[in-house]
């Protein structure tokens, strides 16, 4: 894979210490993370959606024994997401492409993570292939409080009359560590048709997006927000930088603003995903301007990053260096067509801790 494509880490101890002003003062990390799961479908048939591809008679020959390599597969990547820096998994994991409840217990009751008592906030969505989006989340590091599915609405171009079924927006407000944080997973509509026919989609759901933070900026001008997601747009297309308004350097910002690390990434070549030779960076992390001040009494942002490990690389062919998918006209035995993306929260540890 070509090196600008791998993001180094930098960090290698649970309680990291840095140098201010000549005095070392130490502090606690959590990685907050989002991955697009490619599909992660059960093999059994959902009368409600289009999963019949996604059965041991469909298509896709989707088997049980096929099911649960792909869990054990996703699995691994979460549970080493952030872990040679924090020694764990992900305090918070935001996922898209889910089918239903169902997978993703099975999913955390694989070996990596069975231990780490993850939580699950969920909703079926509207999704005409039956895909949501979900959060997960360690018990012991994050209490939710408030959970609300945002339902995005939208029509078809030709025919007004016409209801476009897609993914809702879900917003999780709780407390991480004692302190409240709103995280909002998004799976925004897809390129197909092309990215400027359907542009108008992202568009709108941009405005939800907004709408959310807004509402939530009106109670607390103040307010920690995450919005993550597979935005199917790059970190400069006007879906996130005319809607959000973005700023890609946090001296920037000003109160109710956004700071997206994923920017400057982008613009360096660096992405999670690549088509007919490009690289498109649409799995990103964007942070509200308390997350992203340089003060540490509580938590805000340090760093962010691509999860790129050799093993998630497609390892030799055309698609050698992409994204190593689980699935291309039969299953591959690999991981998703994405990268997932991480950022790390740090404050200063008191005596007391």
């Amino acid at each position: 894979m070509d090196r600008r494509f791998q993001y180094p880490l930098f960090l290698c101890l649970f309680y990291i210490t840095f140098s201010f002003s000549q005095s070392e003062k130490a502090y606690k990390i959590n990685t907050i993370a989002f991955y697009n799961l490619e599909n992660l479908f059960d093999y059994e048939d959902d009368p409600i959606t289009f999963d019949d591809d996604r059965t041991p008679e469909g298509k896709d020959h989707w088997t049980k024994e096929i099911y649960e390599a792909k869990l054990a597969n996703m699995a691994k990547v979460i549970s080493e997401i952030g872990e040679d820096v924090t020694g764990t998994s992900p305090a918070i994991i935001g996922v898209s492409e889910i089918e239903n409840r169902r997978v993703l217990e099975d999913l955390l009751n694989q070996e990596p993570l069975v231990n780490k008592d993850y939580g699950i906030v969920h909703f079926d969505s509207p999704d005409r292939r039956g895909i949501d989006v979900a959060l997960l989340y360690r018990k012991k590091l994050f209490t939710p409080t408030n959970y609300k599915a945002y339902e995005l609405v939208l029509y078809d171009d030709q025919d007004r009359s016409k209801r476009i079924y897609t993914r809702d927006q879900l917003l999780v407000s709780g407390m991480l560590d004692g302190e409240k944080i709103s995280i909002i997973v998004n799976h925004w509509p897809s390129r197909s048709g092309g990215e400027e026919r359907s542009r108008p989609k992202r568009i709108k759901a941009a405005e939800l997006n907004k709408h959310i933070m807004d509402s939530l900026f009106s109670e607390d001008p103040y307010a920690k927000i995450i919005t993550m997601g597979d935005l199917n747009d790059d970190p400069i297309s006007p879906s996130v930088k005319d809607v959000l308004k973005t700023k890609n350097k946090k001296e920037d910002l000003k109160l109710k603003e956004l700071y997206n690390p994923m920017e400057n990434m982008y613009k360096k070549g660096m992405g999670t995903l690549a088509y007919r030779d490009a690289w498109n960076l649409f799995d990103q992390i964007i942070i509200s301007t308390e997350l992203a001040k340089k003060e540490y009494s509580s938590y805000r942002f340090y760093k962010a990053g691509i999860f790129n490990k050799n093993y998630l690389t497609t390892p030799r062919g055309q698609y050698k260096g992409y994204p190593f998918r689980s699935f291309v006209n039969g299953y591959t035995g690999g991981y998703s067509d994405h990268f997932p993306v991480f950022v790390y929260l740090i404050k200063e540890k008191s005596t007391a801790n």
